[in-house]
């Protein structure tokens, strides 16, 4: 029975039976940065089973996760479940996606307090507001570096997650050069690799451009005959050169699988499982 194939039913049962076998993470002096996931990838069975869906993730192989913007919908005593789940399943938890309403002062503070319980240290921008000047994005600059202050005396940071409008030039400048120009350089430059692709962006050129910002990536890939639908490895990223950039003048610190088409093919699980299928293989090459 090919993986790819699993029901959610069949797939869980598996993997609570045999869980050493979704434990193939590469070891290596070159290849210790650790692979995780993000969590809209499997965003139905989150849902339906938070903690459950977690465990899973877990016993798959990743070894880190990032919940995104409905985490902010917790109560602390959830944040302890999801924390103790992560604990037992060898995950950690090194930042999550927000939306606006994190970034607003109750926000911030609600925002802070469940990431700290989790273990997260940084909390990414999702994506902008509506900006279409460049003044309007330096303000998004402005508004990230306003958030990073507030958080460093905690000893967390903040960072931002481009999208395909990030690359799009406005008055004459890339909005994610814009951001990058205006923020310090402890503000993370999340990197989604699949819409840099998609919009003809060169990657490896704004890994070397930013040395020591890029220390997450969204490993999503991307193809012009199958646009998202394209499993990670399977798409039009050259993966291993962006592997070396990242690893050698990015400061990645930890990669994340992105796929959000699952439910559209065999089901987010089992397609999260082949993502990592193809990322061993990739790595081992």
């Amino acid at each position: 029975m090919r993986t790819h194939d699993l029901s959610r039913r069949s797939f869980l049962g598996v993997a609570a039976a045999a869980p050493l076998a979704f434990t193939t993470a590469w070891r290596g002096s070159a290849r210790d940065v650790p692979v995780g996931l993000e969590l809209y990838s499997v965003r139905t069975e989150l849902a339906k089973d938070l903690l459950g869906t977690v465990a899973a993730v877990g016993r798959m192989g990743y070894k880190v996760v990032e919940f995104y913007a409905p985490y902010l919908d917790w109560t602390p005593d959830t944040a302890k479940g999801v924390r103790k789940v992560l604990d037992d399943s060898g995950l950690v938890c090194h930042s999550t996606h927000n939306n606006a309403p994190s970034f607003t002062p109750d926000g911030l503070k609600k925002a802070t307090e469940l990431n700290q319980i989790i273990g997260s240290r940084a909390l990414i921008m999702a994506s902008a507001p509506r900006a279409t000047t460049a003044d309007a994005w330096k303000a998004v600059g402005d508004q990230l570096t306003s958030i990073y202050e507030q958080l460093k005396p905690a000893g967390m940071t903040t960072g931002y997650h481009n999208h395909q409008v990030e690359w799009r030039p406005v008055d004459g400048k890339r909005p994610i050069d814009i951001l990058a120009a205006a923020t310090p350089k402890d503000v993370i430059l999340q990197f989604d690799v699949g819409t840099c692709v998609e919009m003809g962006a060169d990657p490896i050129a704004w890994i070397d451009a930013n040395p020591g910002r890029i220390r997450s990536v969204h490993c999503k890939d991307w193809s012009k005959a199958a646009g998202y639908k394209a499993a990670f490895g399977e798409g039009d990223a050259p993966w291993k050169a962006i592997f070396d950039a990242a690893e050698k003048t990015g400061g990645v610190e930890y990669y994340l699988i992105e796929q959000e088409t699952g439910n559209e093919q065999a089901g987010e699980l089992p397609m999260v499982q082949r993502c990592l299928e193809n990322w061993n293989r990739l790595r081992r090459a």
